[in-house]
């Protein structure tokens, strides 16, 4: 299984996220499955790609080409493909995707989710979903999705591929 990892490219300052970032990559190569992200060396993008590779996956990096000439690609990766922009390179990753993640990030992270989030919504991609809610991470998000069920600006069936996971053991148990 391909999965794609949405997270930061700085490590954060939470010493948790390293952590959860490595076990997450060496379940994800130790496993048999590849990871797809997007393509850095930096902060826990790096870690993960790292872990993943050191436990026998295959990682498949996909970067748009000024992040490329800015010099971030992690030069060790099993594949990189190179984008003209932001939006290629969401349309790469999800083509490559089986499954869906998103570990604590910023705003990128939080961009590139929400479009997975409404793809599943509309059910223009069968995939599962994950927010991994380390240490309440995206807490927020799952009151906002409640808030749409209480409002019925959205429904369960809409939201029923979208899952939270505060542990790795619940990650695994969504995608086995």
């Amino acid at each position: 299984m391909n999965i794609t990892v949405y997270l930061g490219s700085t490590p954060g300052n939470d010493p948790a996220l390293e952590q959860a970032v490595r076990a997450l990559g060496t379940w994800i190569g130790g496993n048999g499955h590849n990871l797809v992200y997007g393509g850095s060396r930096c902060g826990l993008m790096g870690m993960l790609a790292e872990s993943v590779l050191a436990s026998g996956g295959e990682v498949y990096g996909v970067e748009p080409q000024f992040f490329v000439d800015a010099g971030f690609v992690y030069d060790a990766i099993t594949r990189l493909y190179i984008t003209q922009d932001m939006s290629e390179r969401k349309a790469k990753m999800i083509e490559l995707g089986d499954a869906f993640i998103a570990f604590p990030g910023g705003t990128g992270t939080l961009e590139e989710i929400a479009e997975i989030m409404s793809k599943v919504a509309l059910r223009h991609l069968d995939a599962p979903c994950i927010l991994y809610d380390l240490n309440g991470y995206y807490t927020g998000m799952r009151m906002l999705l409640d808030r749409m069920l209480e409002t019925e600006l959205s429904t369960p069936q809409k939201l029923s591929g979208i899952f939270f996971a505060e542990s790795l053991d619940e990650i695994r148990a969504i995608l086995s």
